[in-house]
């Protein structure tokens, strides 16, 4: 291996920080960028990322890896604690074996091959990357030791048989999305990385849980995809006071657990109340993740044009009717909002219509976080496959109701909830499970 060469060194300012960047090359064309904040000629125990090339997740925002996530998360971190490096290797896309190969091995995989057997599939080896030329970049830099952010034990045990001194192994905890959970499963399993978010739901306060559990078996259908109702309660079963306040109802670590089942969700949906209510985001901001499409159902189009939901923080869709003004459409259309037309219905929008085009836009999972009027018009409609709810250790009082009226007389009419968990997330308790309908409740009855 020839020693890579410095080229060229310049300030590079980033959302996550300013860094300085350092691009390195081999004789044989290899290209390694480092950024850098601080001084870390000398210094050991620097906290350093060596990242390999993914254009597809770093540049493209793809789901089928965490790779953005990383990256992003890694220069957040070094940032922080102002010193460390971050070692790009170019030349590394899918773990070697480039691009289009990587390409290849995807279609492989949507044919039920895992990440690990589509690259031999393709008579390509599982892990074909080196990291000897990351190890003399961080040399050339003068770095000591290094704290490795990774969660790929191999990636240590190369940089140090290459003379790197590894004081410590930092994982890089990451939410999971339903996109990509089975491939980082397959790297737990199969190629011994750490699991970025997590194994226990359950526990002590942690950065990131792994949520899938409480998500469920996800079924998407043909016509729209698998719908999730997210509650958040009090014991007497409110949302808000009678004011109207709703924060905080539940503590933070239930609020994390939020964010990393909005960060596996392709969308997350709510009525134009909720904006209106509370200026809600919708974004993923209590842990590493990506955020996911927001949707809002607004049949008049009276969201605010400064409304946070709008920011270029992630995408937004709301969803109308053709009565909508039309001056409203386009302002929202110059803020690079989605404004898609359905036929109305007596709350407003049709739901059917809704979850339809969400389904044939590529939708898979849909996250419903309210207001209530909207998970009681799903619920009734038939339209939850499951629902989460959490309870808060406290009692309001006169305040909104979590779901409204669904003209259930009996109670063994009532839903219920089939497979229900229970788990703690701090002081709040979870429950979650499938909606099961009395009708399906009979219906599975009498099945042979």
């Amino acid at each position: 291996m020839t020693q890579p060469a410095l080229v060229v060194s310049l300030p590079l300012p980033t959302p996550l920080g300013r860094f300085v960047l350092h691009a390195f090359e081999s004789d044989a064309g290899d290209v390694h960028l480092a950024l850098v904040i601080g001084e870390i000629s000398g210094a050991s125990g620097v906290l350093t990322r060596v990242h390999s090339e993914c254009l597809t997740g770093d540049v493209l925002g793809s789901l089928r890896c965490d790779c953005g996530v990383q990256l992003r998360t890694a220069m957040r971190r070094v940032a922080a604690e102002g010193r460390g490096l971050v070692v790009y290797s170019l030349g590394h896309e899918g773990r070697g074996i480039g691009l289009l190969n990587k390409l290849r091995a995807y279609v492989l995989q949507d044919e039920g091959a895992d990440t690990y057997d589509a690259n031999l599939l393709l008579h390509l080896p599982a892990e074909a990357r080196r990291f000897d030329a990351a190890a003399e970049v961080i040399r050339a830099l003068g770095v000591g030791s290094v704290r490795l952010l990774t969660n790929n034990p191999a990636k240590a045990d190369g940089l140090r048989s290459a003379g790197v001194v590894v004081d410590e192994v930092v994982p890089v905890r990451t939410a999971s999305h339903v996109r990509n959970v089975g491939y980082l499963r397959t790297k737990r399993l199969r190629m011994g990385h750490v699991m970025p978010s997590g194994d226990e739901l359950d526990g002590a306060p942690a950065d990131v849980r792994d949520v899938m559990e409480l998500l469920g078996d996800v079924r998407p259908r043909s016509d729209r995809p698998y719908v999730v109702a997210k509650l958040a309660q009090s014991l007497d079963g409110r949302l808000a006071t009678a004011t109207g306040d709703s924060k905080w109802i539940s503590g933070e670590e239930e609020r994390r657990v939020s964010h990393a089942l909005r960060a596996a969700s392709d969308a997350v949906m709510v009525g134009i109340g909720t904006i209106l209510g509370d200026d809600a985001r919708l974004t993923v901001r209590m842990v590493p993740g990506a955020s996911p499409t927001r949707v809002v159902l607004d049949s008049r189009l009276r969201v605010p044009t400064d409304a946070h939901v709008l920011d270029d923080d992630a995408a937004t869709l709301v969803y109308t009717t053709p009565s909508a003004p039309a001056e409203r459409r386009f302002a929202l259309a110059s803020l690079g909002v989605g404004v898609r037309t359905v036929p109305p219905s007596a709350d407003g929008v049709s739901l059917t219509a809704v979850l339809a085009n969400l389904r044939a836009s590529g939708v898979r999972v849909v996250l419903v976080e309210g207001g209530s009027r909207l998970v009681t018009s799903l619920l009734a409609a038939g339209l939850v496959d499951r629902a989460i709810v959490s309870v808060a250790p406290i009692i309001v009082g006169a305040g909104t109701d979590a779901i409204g009226d669904l003209g259930i007389g009996r109670i063994s009419d009532a839903m219920r909830l089939g497979g229900a968990k229970v788990h703690l997330a701090g002081e709040d308790v979870i429950v979650a499970g499938d909606v099961v309908a009395p009708s399906q409740v009979a219906a599975a009855g009498e099945a042979p």
